[in-house]
């Protein structure tokens, strides 16, 4: 019976299971990320050779749609990014059972996208067991804004502009294979009227917040920033803001520089 208790655990039937616990309901970017991990035995003694966590979220590609030679479309195809990987190196058998805990601090990377719009990011937890099937557990993650980011939307908000559209996108040039890119629409304050809307691609590192901007006058709408950006050299509208700066300087710092230069 030992036996076959333990081909099916190699199945993943009756295995051990594992799930992560989040003790913050919202994470921030370049902070801390707390887990405690649980680990509960199955139907049969395993030995679990280390715990992995890795940190994904979605964003959209542009791809050929293949719908025939005269006709050349795109269509927007999700993908998968590993923002970060962590193992512990957590080697232990667990009994029939049995009830392990761990606990582990992250850093949660600078650029993790907040969870607004179209925006997904999660925690894949996996047990690494040979010669059989890893039991696994997904946690969906809540991520607000970094402080100096808060600061620009705060001001951004206080100017009468509010976030119309979210995504996240391809994006070549950067350490991740995407940006984040936020879409305003001026209801009211001293850009109504003046612009149609706003849109802002981000990038953080320890050293400073840089933003990208794009402003459209137009009656009509912009063929995207991405399509201009991306490929095609940088956007004229480009601002650094020093990591020292409060939130509150941040975003006066925005407002100053997009009511000069636009």
């Amino acid at each position: 019976m030992s036996l076959f208790r333990k081909s099916l655990a190699s199945f993943g039937i009756g295995a051990a299971k594992v799930d992560t616990i989040l003790p913050q309901d919202a994470l921030i970017p370049g902070q801390p990320l707390p887990v405690e991990i649980e680990v509960q035995g199955g139907a049969t003694e395993q030995q679990i050779d280390n715990i992995h966590l890795t940190l994904c979220c979605r964003y959209l590609e542009e791809v050929a749609s293949g719908r025939g030679e005269s006709e050349q479309r795109t269509e927007k195809v999700p993908q998968v990014c590993r923002l970060a990987h962590w193992s512990l190196p957590e080697t232990f058998v667990i009994g029939i059972d049995e009830q392990r805990q761990f606990t582990a601090t992250l850093d949660l990377p600078f650029n993790t996208p907040v969870t607004i719009g179209d925006a997904q990011v999660w925690l894949d937890t996996s047990l690494d067991i040979a010669r059989a099937i890893d039991p696994k557990d997904k946690d969906t993650l809540t991520v607000r804004p970094e402080p100096l980011m808060d600061g620009v939307f705060t001001a951004l908000e206080h100017a009468g502009l509010r976030i119309r559209q979210v995504e996240c996108e391809a994006a070549k040039g950067f350490a991740l294979p995407f940006v984040q890119e936020f879409e305003f629409v001026p209801v009211s304050g001293p850009f109504h009227g003046r612009w149609r809307e706003l849109e802002v691609v981000a990038y953080r590192d320890e050293e400073s917040l840089q933003l990208w901007f794009e402003v459209d006058r137009r009656q009509k709408g912009l063929t995207g920033m991405l399509s201009s950006f991306l490929g095609r050299g940088e956007l004229k509208r480009q601002l650094t803001i020093s990591a020292d700066l409060s939130p509150e300087e941040a975003g006066d710092e925005v407002l100053t520089f997009l009511d000069r230069t636009t």
